[in-house]
């Protein structure tokens, strides 16, 4: 039987996947025939709503790992994501240790958690409620985002917090927040990564991190990153498009 993906993020596997941002079935059924390991639904910035959300992982099937990004890290945002069948979740802006532990409880079912009980397509539309349930809290992977300076001052409490199996990197909102946007790989933003690197890697924290291209986040596989989001819908649209026509023209 195939191992589940938090199984595989916490033995270190590398797990290669893309964004979704297209509120397209049959592009997430695309993208999974060709063999990623997960797909990252967007649903911070991409007009993505719940239900096309859950439309997205229709099209993806049940058999393809999808972490969803949340809108925000609320309370009905997760159990929404959660409840419409997601592997997991990917929380935007986590900048303390309080508000990565607050996610924690909001994607845990009792007694670990507070998570709300609910029958939907993760359950089985009720088919499958007692299984789901009982497996959920195991199963359910939980990804935080650093993507502050002020997630990076805080990133050994951070780390720290039970439940948080990976710490998700964005280089675009870190380097805005120093004053430096876009410029992901000024020597600040670049030391600033660093820290978040080397604390997570010194006790065991599984890394993750988007890049457009698959040479943008090769040199984080080789310094132990193995949570990988590697280019957009749209952009791989879009490139292999003009790919083509520069080629007829």
């Amino acid at each position: 039987m195939k191992q589940g993906l938090r199984t595989r993020l916490k033995a270190g596997e590398l797990l290669a996947g893309t964004m979704v941002t297209l509120a397209s079935p049959e592009v997430a059924e695309l993208l999974a025939a060709v063999g990623f390991d997960w797909l990252f639904i967007d649903a911070e910035h991409s007009p993505l709503d719940p239900e096309q959300v859950q439309l997205v992982m229709h099209g993806a099937g049940r058999e393809m790992p999808c972490l969803v990004r949340l809108p925000s890290a609320g309370e009905v945002a997760i159990k929404k994501a959660l409840d419409s069948g997601a592997t997991g979740i990917i929380a935007p802006q986590i900048n303390s240790a309080e508000a990565a532990a607050a996610v924690v409880q909001m994607a845990k079912y009792p007694p670990n958690g507070q998570r709300g009980v609910g029958v939907s397509r993760a359950h089985g539309y009720g088919l499958h409620f007692q299984e789901y349930v009982s497996s959920a809290n195991d199963e359910v992977t939980v990804v935080v985002q650093a993507e502050h300076i002020e997630a990076v001052r805080n990133i050994e409490e951070i780390a720290a917090v039970p439940g948080i199996d990976a710490v998700l990197v964005g280089p675009y909102d870190l380097s805005a927040s120093l004053g430096k946007l876009g410029k992901v790989n000024d020597p600040e933003v670049r030391a600033a990564i660093d820290k978040v690197t080397d604390v997570c890697l010194a006790v065991g924290m599984r890394l993750g991190i988007f890049g457009m291209t698959a040479g943008a986040v090769e040199p984080y596989i080789e310094a132990g990153y193995t949570l990988i989001v590697a280019g957009i819908d749209t952009v791989l649209l879009g490139q292999a498009a003009g790919r083509l026509l520069a080629q007829i023209k």
